[in-house]
């Protein structure tokens, strides 16, 4: 999904993720949403159109991405929703001081394997503040050798996948986009795992 008026795109997992917060809009409102890695932010927007309280974040050293998300705040009459810089692996003042969340959204953010450390570590410390929180999470398989196992091991974390068929997204076409049926996208939430080890 590409607008040329604002030269934003919208990747696959972006509208696979806010079909998933759409099927599960009624359990939304009064929620409290932060969508990382935002950009267009998509999913953020779908949840705050079903009641959520959602914040965006992007990298604060990406200034260009955390306009985007004004951008779709604006375009979608959103001008309330809070946009924060949050990059991933940094312990900032805005990470520290940020309200408590129920959920934490982020699609593609596990794009490059270099970050995949980064991203759990701050995944890690959101849960940690906000233990019942969960991180709903869509990705798109670029390699076969690329794997979280063993970094959600190390942080204490554990994931289920979520196929995209039970909440409608398993289509050729999706929300007027024909990219999610060209590309292999996975969906999966990730929580803390319990001192029991499940």
């Amino acid at each position: 999904v590409l607008d040329p008026r604002y030269g934003m795109y919208v990747w696959p997992c972006a509208v696979v993720l806010a079909q998933y917060v759409w099927f599960h809009g009624r359990t939304l409102p009064g929620r409290r949403v932060l969508e990382i890695g935002a950009g267009v932010s998509l999913p953020g927007i779908v949840a705050a159109k079903c009641g959520a309280e959602v914040i965006l974040s992007d990298s604060e050293e990406l200034p260009q991405c955390l306009e985007n998300c004004q951008k779709s705040c604006l375009m979608n009459n959103l001008p309330h929703v809070p946009v924060i810089g949050i990059t991933w692996g940094r312990i900032s003042p805005e990470l520290l001081s940020l309200a408590p969340v129920d959920i934490i959204l982020g699609s593609d953010v596990f794009f490059d394997p270099k970050d995949f450390e980064d991203i759990l570590t701050t995944i890690y410390f959101l849960l940690e503040k906000n233990p019942h929180a969960q991180f709903w999470t869509t990705y798109q398989v670029r390699s076969a050798d690329w794997s979280i196992e063993d970094l959600l091991y190390k942080w204490k974390l554990k994931n289920i996948h979520i196929p995209l068929h039970s909440f409608g997204a398993d289509k050729e076409h999706l929300a007027s986009s024909s990219l999610p049926g060209r590309h292999t996208i996975e969906m999966m939430i990730i929580s803390l795992a319990r001192s029991d080890g499940t």
